[in-house]
């Protein structure tokens, strides 16, 4: 496969929300969950200054919350976010439809869960005829889960990459990796990440 064209990527952040996981869910690693935010409120930063278009899930939000506000705070302006009753954002109509009016054909994934809603996705917008990429990660699943999820992608043919490999794959050269540093001095490399 190609590198990852920033011009033909949208983003979708699957599920990152307030309540997704309640203090009685004992097996959440809260460090790792919160890194994981952190690495997905950067990798939207980025996608915005770049002009990668960015559609956003919530799942149940009435029971689950709304997206984190670390992440909602650096939502582009034309960003969309919408309900998501089916796993996969393919099988929501209004999901598929946003999706395809960014005009993109390669979908980069991050968010929640790694095994069901992300994996669920990956597989549905891969058999839809889109190239798929999950950020490895700037996923999440709670103990196993997030290896079993990453193991099924694998088996699908489904391309995962770090944070780090989607960054230098939108910025291509030295000097385009520079110059995007130089001018967004504000965006703090988040942890885990080391550019």
């Amino acid at each position: 496969m190609p590198l990852i064209d920033r011009d033909d990527c949208a983003l979708v952040i699957i599920d990152v929300q307030t309540d997704f996981y309640p203090p009685k869910r004992l097996d959440v690693d809260r460090q790792r969950f919160h890194d994981m935010v952190r690495r997905i409120a950067w990798i939207t930063s980025v996608a915005d200054r770049l002009g990668i278009p960015v559609v956003v899930t919530e799942e149940d939000p009435d029971t689950s919350g709304h997206t984190v506000p670390e992440i909602r705070e650096v939502l582009p302006a034309k960003a969309v976010t919408l309900p998501k009753n089916a796993f996969a954002v393919w099988d929501n109509p209004d999901i598929a439809a946003a999706i395809e009016a960014t005009g993109r054909t390669t979908m980069v994934l991050v968010g929640i869960e790694t095994d069901i809603c992300v994996a669920h996705s990956a597989i549905q917008l891969h058999h839809a005829g889109k190239r798929v990429v999950v950020v490895d990660d700037a996923a999440y699943s709670p103990g196993q889960a997030h290896d079993r999820g990453l193991r099924r992608l694998a088996g699908r043919d489904i391309e995962t990459l770090s944070t780090k490999e989607l960054f230098y794959d939108w910025v291509r050269t030295i000097q385009d990796a520079d110059a995007f540093h130089d001018t967004h001095a504000d965006l703090a490399v988040p942890p885990g990440v080391r550019l």
